[in-house]
């Protein structure tokens, strides 16, 4: 079953996912980490957060910052996990940044622990 990424349908069964996966070893520099991300499509904004490295559907009201980005982007970034695609986004303009710009760095030096990228991967393959 592949859902459409940013779908109801999609932020539902990550919930599912990540619920299942019980305590998900975290890295430090992510534990306390939260970024709000705006995701625009074809359909209009979408709102996610970054949660101690874990995507979530909605805003955070206490996230120090804002990531403002493309869908397609996004996908890129947080699916796929193409790390240069962000950097090459920021460079290009494609993604901006509102609050306290320092808190990406984390999202940078961070190495995802084998939780996560077990995770990740069960993500990535309910995801089109």
């Amino acid at each position: 079953m592949s859902l459409e990424f940013l779908s109801d349908e999609w932020f539902a069964k990550v919930k599912e996912i990540r619920d299942g996966a019980g305590d998900v070893e975290t890295p430090a520099a992510l534990a306390d980490l939260v970024i709000n991300i705006t995701v625009s499509g074809d359909n209009g904004d979408k709102e996610m957060a970054l949660v101690g490295g874990m995507i979530e559907e909605g805003h955070h009201a206490d996230a120090p910052t804002t990531m403002i980005l493309p869908a397609d982007l996004a996908k890129r970034i947080f699916i796929e996990g193409d790390q240069s695609a962000g950097m090459q986004g920021f460079m290009s303009g494609q993604i901006r940044i509102e609050g306290d710009m320092s808190k990406l760095m984390a999202l940078q030096t961070a190495q995802p622990s084998a939780d996560q990228v077990a995770l990740m991967k069960q993500i990535q393959e309910v995801t089109v």
